[in-house]
């Protein structure tokens, strides 16, 4: 499966919700500022040029610092007020780095299920928030890198539709890759192991306690994977296509990836995984043993990403 039948990029999500919200706040101040006579001036207005003023408001809603709304509706006050922090929560994830969090047990033991992720979305390029357009380009991922990926889903699946998946690039345009056993060959080159023991799964992983660890010595990125001691995950022969990439998790018999449903076009890939910032369950928060669950987060596994 290629780029042609994968769904649309798009999807709602909190960048696409912080988009509609700051257009909308935009348009009421606009309008109460341009239209009705709304900002008042508390101390004269310093001289700025227009250009100065007007990316002043673009930023914060207001052409000078002493313009007031307190006299205005409470709609146009708190959009003045909250617009400046979500327009910078906007731009940073937009651009500079964005929070996400493992929910599977598809990418031990690297990641465990409920790590609190970094992702770079600098790392290739600039890229418009929402679209993903690439604005500018810094290069491309690399075999061995962990990224974040908008799942394309050719199978034009309701439950996956705009779902982010995280996985590791075992191949790049142009590669011959081959995994047959749990060995890995690209372009016809022997990929090398070596073991670790047997791994001693926990938490939301304890069923993975006997799986064989290894290290997957490939290219520059060697990393951790965990094979299953009972049986071989699946087998596959291929060739990269132009403009895609081949994934992998490092859990190789529980993960879902190209192996099943194809490769990852490179305009669906959002970043490079780079930092584990926290872990827990927050989710189970809401549940009925909320204490429990605050007790499970923690930022022991604070680090960054091999």
């Amino acid at each position: 499966m290629i780029l042609e039948n994968a769904s649309s990029f798009f999807a709602w999500d909190v960048s696409s919700y912080l988009a509609v919200f700051l257009i909308s706040t935009f348009v009421i101040v606009s309008t109460d500022h341009f239209f009705m006579g709304g900002a008042a001036v508390n101390t004269p207005s310093t001289k700025k040029s227009l250009l100065f003023k007007w990316l002043y408001f673009v930023c914060f809603l207001r052409l000078d610092k002493s313009e007031q709304y307190l006299h205005r509706s409470k709609a146009v006050q708190l959009s003045a007020e909250f617009y400046p922090v979500l327009l910078l929560v906007f731009l940073l994830r937009g651009f500079i780095a964005e929070p996400f969090r493992i929910p599977s047990n598809s990418m031990m033991p690297t990641f465990l299920t409920y790590d609190f992720l970094l992702v770079d979305k600098l790392s290739y390029g600039i890229h418009l928030p929402i679209l993903n357009t690439e604005l500018v380009d810094f290069g491309d991922p690399k075999r061995g890198d962990v990224v974040v990926f908008r799942y394309p889903n050719y199978e034009k699946q309701k439950a996956y539709k705009g779902a982010d998946f995280i996985k590791r690039v075992i191949g790049i345009p142009g590669d011959k890759i081959e995994y047959i056993d749990d060995k890995l060959t690209v372009n016809d080159k022997v990929t090398s192991y070596q073991k670790i023991g047997t791994y001693k799964g926990y938490e939301q992983g304890i069923e993975m306690t006997g799986y064989k660890h290894y290290r997957e010595m490939l290219d520059s990125n060697p990393h951790d994977i965990l094979l299953s001691p009972k049986k071989h995950s699946r087998n596959i022969r291929l060739m990269v296509p132009k403009g895609h990439y081949f994934v992998m998790g490092d859990n190789r018999e529980h993960s879902s990836d190209s192996r099943f449903w194809g490769f990852v076009p490179e305009e669906y890939i959002i970043g490079r995984a780079f930092y584990i910032w926290a872990h827990g369950d927050i989710g189970g928060i809401f549940s009925s043993s909320p204490l429990q669950a605050l007790k499970t987060f923690s930022f022991s596994r604070n680090g960054v990403i091999d």
